[in-house]
């Protein structure tokens, strides 16, 4: 197989998570570890991982960088993180993905050959929060004005293939993540099932 070529990780982790009481969600603990870092673990092969958030205890060659404004969203958060990308494919991901792992990233890697490719869910719903992307298509596609917009509105005009990885049963999903604390029990009830 050919080799990859080099990838940035851009994990966005500066959502409010008003429904969680305010918590920093990504620091939340699933199966003895943090969300965020079971994030960066997956992509610790990236020749940078870049972090969108407020200030957070993150390994030391993990860039933090801050939207503006803070807890603007997805597009605000992209708008932050890729002035710090220097390779021409990222990763964009969600930091409450507490089953993602680096067979995904590899999958969807190995599966980029329009602007994007990202995950669709066994809902039939893409996951814009956990996809791989080139990143001068994502540069070209945010807007000029700052003000507020969907990422789905955002990704729209370019050319994104879709990737649902198959899931063997008894095993959580790598799209899970923890919006509710429903969420976050269910989350932590599979990973003390699974030994975690």
């Amino acid at each position: 197989m050919d080799q990859l070529p080099p990838y940035s990780a851009l994990v966005l982790a500066g959502g409010r998570a008003a429904r969680l009481g305010g918590q920093a969600k990504p620091q939340l603990q699933v199966g003895g570890r943090t969300m965020l870092g079971t994030v960066l673990a997956a992509v610790a092969d990236a020749e940078r991982r870049i972090v969108v958030g407020p200030p957070q205890p993150v390994p030391d060659d993990v860039v933090v960088v801050r939207e503006q404004p803070p807890g603007g969203g997805p597009v605000a958060a992209l708008r932050a993180g890729l002035p710090s990308v220097p390779t021409g494919v990222v990763a964009v991901l969600a930091g409450d993905l507490p089953f993602l792992d680096a067979t995904v990233i590899a999958l969807l890697r190995s599966a980029l050959a329009a602007d994007g490719v990202l995950v669709v869910d066994d809902g039939g719903r893409d996951q814009y929060l956990l996809g791989v992307w080139r990143t001068d298509a994502l540069r070209a596609a945010l807007p000029e004005d700052d003000g507020p917009t969907s990422l789905r509105r955002v990704l729209a005009p370019l050319r994104v293939d879709r990737l649902r990885p198959l899931v063997p049963p008894g095993t959580p999903p790598p799209w899970l993540d923890c919006d509710t604390p429903a969420d976050l029990a269910r989350a932590r009830a599979v990973a003390a099932g699974l030994g975690g």
